[in-house]
């Protein structure tokens, strides 16, 4: 194994990102002095299905990744998060293990949302990060699957070119697929026999935390992890199409404070000064934005537990979500950092995954959707130089360039957090500017 620098020089380099949608530039968090690596793979999106693939056909690959992950933040242990329903994928890691000592499997609830890092924290170790914190506040590194396979590639020599991504729900063939990085949300669809529904809408990143899909012939980049294809009427399609100031209204009116969206929010579970109910009261109120109750928006996760929990069907989650960006917007801070403990019923208060897929009407969709290899040459791909979170790439080629699949085509400028862009087919640059890099097979 590399000398720990030799692995974060090789993880920036290759262009990981965090592969469960945030995309955090993952050598940054290999700089961190951690105890414990917790590997993510609880995969809590309804119907996604990417890193149980992964850890089923490329174990060696993510252990190993594992393995360097913790090489480099000086980790003694490693966590294999996994939930517990999933007997055949423990039973192959405990296999690929052999024994092995320096690496557990942490066996999880079914419960949404166990891949919250924070959740998942709590769950394996038993540790409550602070409010505003991240992980590594308790000494704790967390790295999602697909990033641990990435990990493997770029100590190999291998940069970040393809995505792996499940497309699902009303589609001929649901799959799990690696594509290259930059073809067409459309492309991907194809791929899965396109959609069975007139007029679908696609959330990209899934039901609970996906976002509608304005263009299908945006690219698919580092953050994308899932494309779920739905009717135009399902109750998740007509919601995410709402209008801020139509939820906002209908909650103002409607919301009687029963207090079940806070009962359910995990991260008000973990002690956290976030109170979706409150939120919901103070809008009402008109209180200003710089109001310090209004500010435990701040801490919200965007997992949208709250909405679920609603009994009327408002939306509590995408107002605490606009609220916060809004506080963002406007430069606010966040004024809580408590060290706090969990709530003692919060075992209790938890969302069965299977009961959240009927609660949103998905059971129909919840099907296989196996690694599949297709055979497609893709004759163009648009690589945006922002695919991460932190600085965008600046593009590293111009117009006429030939490359090559790996040729770095984004860079970053040196001592900005960010990470590079490849390019992920062979071909010919036709477009270079600070939005995308094209390239057109030849």
């Amino acid at each position: 194994m590399e000398a720990t620098q030799e692995i974060v020089t090789a993880v920036q380099q290759a262009g990981v990102t965090g592969g469960g949608g945030a995309s955090f530039p993952t050598y940054v968090k290999l700089q961190a002095q951690a105890e414990v690596v917790i590997a993510n793979g609880a995969e809590c999106e309804p119907l996604t299905h990417v890193d149980k693939q992964l850890m089923i056909h490329h174990a060696p690959e993510v252990i190993t990744g594992l393995r360097a992950a913790m090489q480099a933040t000086g980790a003694r242990q490693g966590v294999l998060g996994v939930k517990g329903k999933f007997k055949e994928i423990i039973a192959g890691l405990r296999a690929e293990l052999g024994g092995a000592t320096d690496i557990t499997i942490a066996e999880l609830g079914n419960f949404y949302p166990s891949g919250d890092e924070q959740v998942l924290v709590y769950d394996v170790l038993k540790r409550v990060v602070p409010e505003g914190g991240i992980p590594i506040d308790v000494g704790c590194v967390v790295q999602n699957i697909e990033t641990l396979y990435n990990v493997t590639a770029a100590l190999n020599g291998r940069p970040v070119t393809e995505k792996y991504i499940t497309v699902i729900g009303a589609v001929r063939q649901p799959l799990t697929v690696k594509v290259p990085l930059g073809i067409t949300k459309r492309e991907a669809l194809d791929l899965a026999g396109g959609p069975t529904t007139p007029d679908p809408v696609i959330l990209d990143g899934g039901a609970m935390m996906g976002e509608v899909v304005g263009d299908l012939n945006d690219p698919v980049t580092k953050r994308t992890k899932m494309l779920l294809v739905l009717p135009y009427d399902h109750q998740l399609s007509v919601k995410r199409r709402t209008p801020r100031s139509v939820f906002d209204a209908q909650a103002i009116a409607s919301c009687d404070q029963c207090y079940m969206c806070t009962d359910f929010c995990p991260r008000y579970a973990q002690g956290h000064a976030i109170q979706p109910h409150k939120l919901i009261l103070l809008l009402a109120s008109g209180v200003p934005l710089t109001d310090a109750q209004m500010a435990g928006a701040m801490l919200c996760c965007e997992c949208r537990t709250c909405n679920y929990a609603c009994p009327v069907h408002l939306s509590p989650g995408d107002i605490a979500l606009n609220i916060k960006r809004d506080l963002v917007q406007a430069g606010l801070k966040n004024p809580y950092h408590r060290t706090t403990e969990v709530d003692p019923y919060r075992e209790y208060r938890r969302v069965p995954m299977t009961r959240l897929i009927h609660r949103l009407d998905l059971a129909k969709y919840d099907v296989a959707a196996p690694l599949t290899a297709v055979d497609v040459q893709f004759k163009r791909v648009r690589l945006p130089m922002q695919q991460h979170i932190g600085m965008p790439a600046t593009p590293a080629v111009k117009v006429g360039d030939t490359v090559k699949v790996g040729d770095p085509v984004g860079e970053i400028v040196k001592g900005g957090m960010g990470t590079p862009i490849h390019a992920s087919i062979d071909g010919v640059v036709r477009e270079a500017n600070f939005e995308a890099v094209v390239i057109e097979a030849n």
